[in-house]
């Protein structure tokens, strides 16, 4: 429980159901977020007990400091030192809540492990699915992408197939503190300044790598603090001066170099993502057609997905997409259901064949 509307209202629909509940909360840092909008606070924590209290479930909070550092903070700072983008609720995701939490669960004699994402789990007397929310406004299932398909079964989203708008009603009608508690809407641990303040502190200084702004040719345009200030298809804060809008290309960590180019310019036919989390086999029977959202807020477009031998796959958009970045994840849908996902290595540019 973290102390939000979402998993206050999925432990009270478990009690309902009958079920044992126990509540665990996450201590994930030494020191308290510096914003109200982030998540897993001290205040937060408080918020999860007094839920518990209220639905009348045992509460404990499990210190993972040591392992939220180097799992998600340490590989966030990382990533950004070398020019890609990461996201951290996946990898917090991978490697706490359905890593470390889940074994935490099997150690208490918990059949389940339940939270308050949105996204559904069901089984088709085959074998376990992970599906959209049926409220796509605020479906959760691309950052689940990293879950171990032999392990879906014990897992539940009691709010799959709720609109927020239910479990604020369910919240209220069952007088959980929680019912009208705003949404944390920034990276928790970041909260309450820049992530380009966050990762400059958190890295070395020969590792903060200023360098020049230039277009594809060379042609310098000026010059940056640090490849950590930028996002493939960023558009401000780049202090250049242009006759058209120009956005970030790519990032070369090697020699600081920031390149930037027009909208037309960012378009990729495809890329290439690392070895694939896949949830509907162990491995692809050959090349298949899905669909493939490249960042979170991004629709799902079609493409041909071909596996490689060393694990990795080959994506090629049915039409260019724009602003591919490396560290990003590539999760690939059939309908509603997550056939699998990966690291973003590279974009492919180019004209398709």
């Amino acid at each position: 429980m973290s102390g939000g509307v979402d998993s206050s209202v999925a432990a009270a629909l478990l009690r309902k159901e009958g079920h044992e509940v126990v509540a665990i909360s996450m201590r994930l840092y030494e020191t308290a977020p510096r914003s109200d909008r982030s998540c897993c606070s001290p205040d937060d924590m408080f918020d999860a007990r007094s839920v518990a209290t209220r639905l009348g479930i045992p509460f404990y909070v499990a210190n993972y400091v040591d392992a939220f550092r180097e799992r998600v903070i340490d590989y966030f700072v990382e990533e950004y030192r070398r020019g890609r983008t990461p996201n951290p609720c996946v990898a917090c995701n991978n490697h706490l809540k359905f890593d470390v939490l889940l074994g935490r669960t099997k150690a208490l004699g918990g059949d389940w492990l339940a939270t308050g994402h949105y996204a559904r789990i069901e089984h088709d007397g085959e074998r376990w699915k992970l599906l959209k929310a049926r409220d796509l406004t605020k479906d959760q299932s691309y950052f689940l992408c990293g879950l171990p398909r032999e392990l879906l079964g014990r897992i539940r989203f009691p709010l799959g197939d709720m609109a927020k708008t239910e479990v604020r009603a369910l919240a209220d009608e069952a007088g959980l503190p929680t019912a009208f508690k705003p949404e944390s809407q920034e990276i928790c641990f970041v909260a309450g300044t820049s992530y380009r303040d966050f990762v400059k502190e958190k890295l070395a200084q020969e590792d903060v790598r200023p360098g020049n702004i230039e277009l594809e040719d060379g042609t310098v345009l000026g010059q940056h603090g640090g490849i950590h200030e930028f996002t493939i298809g960023q558009r401000r804060g780049l202090g250049i001066a242009w006759p058209e809008p120009l956005f970030v290309k790519r990032v070369v960590p090697e020699t600081g170099t920031v390149v930037v180019g027009t909208k037309a310019e960012l378009s990729s036919t495809g890329l290439i993502a690392g070895t694939c989390n896949w949830l509907r086999w162990d491995t692809p029977p050959g090349p298949f057609d899905a669909e493939v959202k490249i960042r979170y807020r991004a629709d799902p477009v079609p493409c041909h997905v071909s596996p490689r031998d060393d694990g990795a796959v080959e994506v090629t958009f049915r039409d260019p997409q724009k602003a591919v970045a490396p560290g990003q994840y590539a999760v690939f849908y059939d309908g509603d259901e997550v056939v699998g996902g990966s690291v973003i290595e590279m974009a492919i540019s180019g004209a398709p064949e």
